[in-house]
């Protein structure tokens, strides 16, 4: 036996989803511009005079002492006390304004105990000119697949650095790294 009350069910349902369906449908065109109700009030709200512009999705961010190396890294470095000191990057006399070189270590205590690391974009002209001025000074080129490996004279170490590799540079392709030896080069990338 059918319950009398699901036929009128039905017929609602149907009548409500008609009606919902009339209130979506327009008889203007499409081209008829939207109608705003009588009883909107409010104060008039001017468009602003400049709209800002997005950057560049390609847009690398700024250098800092904490996103040219691992995060885990910086943590790591944290964790033991350790704080930076953010110095302009340098390349002998040579300022490059949009680099950054950081000294890791404890602030608190004068040691020489500390971790130095640096980015920063530059052009093929600034890495020729940076290095000839490092190789006139007595620096040691070698030229590998991943860039010009730039170093400081192996005499001048004095038992220091990995492998005989002390304050080192990387030139690559827009980008050159710095760090205290040749190795710790791999902990230094492009700003993330």
């Amino acid at each position: 036996m059918t319950s009398p009350r699901r036929p009128q069910l039905a017929a609602s349902a149907a009548l409500t989803a008609v009606l919902a369906l009339a209130g979506c449908s327009s008889t203007a065109g499409p081209d008829a511009a939207p109608s705003v109700a009588a009883t909107a009030t409010g104060p008039a709200i001017d468009a602003p005079a400049t709209t800002a512009t997005p950057k560049s999705e390609t847009e690398a961010p700024a250098p800092t002492c904490e996103n040219i190396i691992p995060q885990a890294t910086a943590d790591d470095f944290a964790s033991l006390g350790w704080s930076y000191q953010q110095e302009p990057f340098r390349i002998g006399a040579t300022a490059l304004d949009d680099g950054i070189q950081c000294k890791w270590g404890d602030q608190n205590v004068a040691s020489d105990r500390v971790q130095i690391f640096g980015w920063a974009p530059i052009d093929d002209a600034e890495a020729a000119a940076a290095e000839k001025e490092l190789t006139a000074s007595g620096w040691k080129v070698e030229r590998e697949d991943e860039g010009t490996y730039v170093t400081e004279n192996p005499e001048w170490l004095g038992g220091r650095g990995v492998d005989g590799y002390g304050l080192t540079y990387l030139f690559g392709d827009g980008w050159v790294k710095f760090a205290d030896t040749r190795q710790s080069l791999l902990l230094v990338d492009s700003p993330r």
